[in-house]
């Protein structure tokens, strides 16, 4: 029996939370869909958020698409495990009647979304895409047009629209992942389309990269990894360390895999994960972390907090944290909050370096 919208829960579960795990956009998907003839169609779900478009439609023949580690976990919390989306464009397996996508925020993903769709439709294959109007991109059109042909548009319903488009192109190759030449790096990176600051070294990293630590370390996390150019610069200082990286997008763990592979041929380990979460206790020396500041559409701190609070958890007594944030977020403050002490290590104008130590007591 497929759970009703307002049963989805986000992922990870929070005491109190007041968000919902689902927006008006997925119900107007749903909506749309119930006037269709669905029985013998095969139908593509892209981005679902928690798990409503995939519960919704779990009576039929579908398959879900997610990047994400939370959106993948929450679709099968709330399917009762009975979902598991697939994480590699590369497998997805056409060709589909019915594709219908939540819009990412990240239009070189739609970009790479939409090239792989060329190789799974038929001539009768339709698109459909739901977003809240405020989240709307121009560009989104744009790219469906590019590649797969003419767009119309639903009303709006409680501050969400729906955009449908029939696929009339022709097989495309997507253009990703990208390969990004760097000062004092030897071997360019590769950065695959859904990852932060793709196209460019964002400025925070840039940063970031000239306060990286050398010491006795044995084990070095880099939580929140993106393409893993800090983690590979703190192997560069410490080559004796084993390194860690984590990321809740799998194309993140793809490029900093790929990229580790380039410059080192000893073993890493790269996870696929929440933070770094239900991780063993006590087993990192250092953890480098660049926290990001929004779950898809939400922006909060609360990732920050759960990384520090999991960094935490796996720190060895002595181990320490280095974070970099925007000035105004205060994380030396979030900081001692957990571990009893921070300090700053560097700023400039608009950013904070801290750590803590997790205490040998």
């Amino acid at each position: 029996m497929p759970k009703p919208i307002h049963e989805i829960k986000r992922y990870p579960l929070r005491k109190n939370d007041l968000l919902q795990g689902w927006d008006s956009a997925d119900e107007l998907i749903l909506q749309h869909m119930q006037n269709l003839e669905l029985a013998s169609k095969k139908i593509l779900i892209i981005n679902d958020q928690f798990g409503a478009l995939s519960c919704g439609l779990e009576d039929f023949d579908c398959t879900t698409y997610t990047d994400s580690y939370v959106s993948m976990k929450g679709i099968q919390f709330n399917s009762d495990q009975r979902i598991n989306p697939i994480h590699n464009l590369k497998n997805l397996a056409g060709p589909y009647d019915y594709v219908l996508i939540q819009l990412p925020k990240n239009m070189s993903f739609f970009e790479d979304i939409l090239c792989h769709l060329t190789h799974h439709l038929h001539s009768d294959s339709k698109i459909i895409c739901g977003s809240m109007v405020k989240h709307m991109a121009p560009a989104s059109f744009e790219l469906l047009q590019k590649y797969i042909g003419p767009t119309s548009t639903s009303l709006a319903q409680k501050k969400a629209r729906l955009i449908f488009a029939s696929f009339e192109k022709t097989q495309v190759v997507s253009p990703y992942p990208k390969t990004l030449k760097l000062d004092h790096f030897e071997v360019p990176f590769i950065n695959h389309s859904n990852l932060f600051s793709r196209d460019k070294l964002d400025i925070g990293t840039r940063f970031f990269l000239d306060h990286i630590p050398k010491g006795p370390f044995t084990k070095i996390l880099d939580l929140g990894c993106a393409n893993g150019i800090i983690g590979i610069k703190a192997k560069m200082i410490n080559p004796d360390a084993k390194l860690y990286f984590s990321d809740e997008s799998s194309m993140a763990i793809e490029s900093a895999s790929s990229n580790y592979k380039n410059y080192f041929n000893d073993e890493a380990e790269f996870l696929w994960t929440n933070c770094f979460e239900n991780r063993p206790l006590a087993l990192l020396d250092l953890v480098l972390c660049n926290p990001p500041f929004h779950q898809q559409n939400t922006i909060g701190d609360f990732i920050a907090w759960q990384m520090f609070q999991d960094a935490f958890h796996s720190l060895k007594q002595g181990g320490s944290i280095r974070v970099i944030g925007n000035s105004h977020l205060g994380y030396q403050v979030k900081l001692k909050k957990l571990f009893g002490n921070s300090k700053i290590v560097a700023t400039n104008n608009k950013f904070v370096i801290c750590e803590a130590r997790k205490s040998l007591t």
